[in-house]
């Protein structure tokens, strides 16, 4: 097997020895290209000739930002192409929370990882998953026309297991704020500084709406959390559970909060740490599963995140599921 392997060399929880262990158990395994990342978006434009360069897959060593740029390299504006038609994903973490290796079911350690892979590789296990799509505007506009609309100010992007807008959106771009400053990624900095930013952000005037084809709109919505699978994040070992149905392959889930009271949100983070099978309850909570494409609204420009990648303020964004997207070594 040819494969790429991208390597992020700020990646937070891998040092040069450890990467150089691991591209060597690799190496041996596969006929390996090695590429370390420069610059953000780096990742996609080296994934995205992988398939003409003749690799058969493109290996990650990085974070979930990493991956998520090495997927939207793969699929390259095409996700009607057939999961088979373009190279495989081999996924090693090195970030902080490594989301989508976790919710794979690979080890949350880059060495161990790297041996689940080996395995994987020498039976020939694979898994074909499904993927999340955003499409938004740069500019003031609406999604169903309008200024701009259809011009090359419009953006899509795929994501692997999350996107949101609103609060969560908001400490994500914190947190990007403190780690430009210097500031390690750990599960204490998100914590502290989401709790720090519940009480300066805007817990009066609810922006969003979600909008379905031939449904009623849902409204009066503060914050919503789109996941493709779950958990959503991790504290640390923990997960974070506001989506236990959603999966890789099901459409889209989503839950949105219509109050953001500290009552409210305490009694919902209580209901969604840990391992949890049950969807959380709440009269205050907006739930669907399974959804193949939707639209959020705002009333004003809100954060959107999408894997963990703080993408600007928007006033609408479309989201849509797009199955069978990519084969993955598990």
């Amino acid at each position: 097997m040819r494969a790429l392997l991208l390597v992020n060399p700020k990646a937070t929880s891998t040092h040069r020895r450890t990467r150089d262990v691991l591209i060597r158990a690799l190496g041996a395994a596969m006929d390996l290209t090695v590429e370390e990342t420069a610059y953000r978006g780096h990742a996609t434009a080296l994934a995205g000739t992988a398939h003409a360069k003749g690799f058969d897959a493109v290996a990650v060593l990085g974070g979930d930002g990493t991956i998520n740029e090495t997927v939207n390299g793969l699929l390259d504006g095409q996700p009607e192409v057939d999961a088979s038609g373009r190279p495989a994903l081999v996924v090693i973490p090195g970030g902080s929370a490594n989301v989508f290796a976790r919710a794979l079911g690979l080890p949350n350690n880059a060495v161990e990882a790297t041996g689940a892979v080996l395995e994987a590789l020498r039976e020939g296990r694979r898994r074909t998953i499904g993927l999340g799509q955003a499409i938004w505007h740069d500019e003031v506009s609406g999604p169903d026309g309008g200024a701009g609309a259809g011009s090359d100010h419009t953006r899509s992007r795929y994501f692997t297991f999350c996107a949101g807008l609103g609060y969560d959106a908001e400490v994500v771009r914190a947190v990007e704020g403190l780690r430009s400053a210097g500031l390690r990624a750990m599960p204490a900095l998100y914590v502290n500084t989401a709790v720090r930013h519940f009480f300066v952000t805007d817990r009066t005037r609810p922006a969003l709406r979600l909008r379905r084809p031939n449904r009623p709109d849902e409204d009066g919505i503060f914050m919503a959390i789109v996941s493709n699978t779950a958990p959503w994040t991790y504290a640390g070992p923990r997960p974070i559970n506001p989506t236990p149905w959603a999966g890789f392959d099901t459409g889209l889930d989503v839950l949105g909060l219509r109050k953001l009271n500290l009552p409210t949100v305490l009694g919902f983070v209580r209901q969604i740490i840990g391992e949890r099978s049950a969807l959380p309850r709440g009269k205050r909570l907006v739930q669907l599963h399974d959804e193949d494409e939707f639209t959020l609204l705002a009333t004003r420009p809100v954060a959107f995140q999408l894997d963990g990648d703080y993408l600007g303020e928007h006033e609408w964004v479309v989201f849509r599921a797009i199955p069978d997207a990519l084969q993955v070594l598990v």
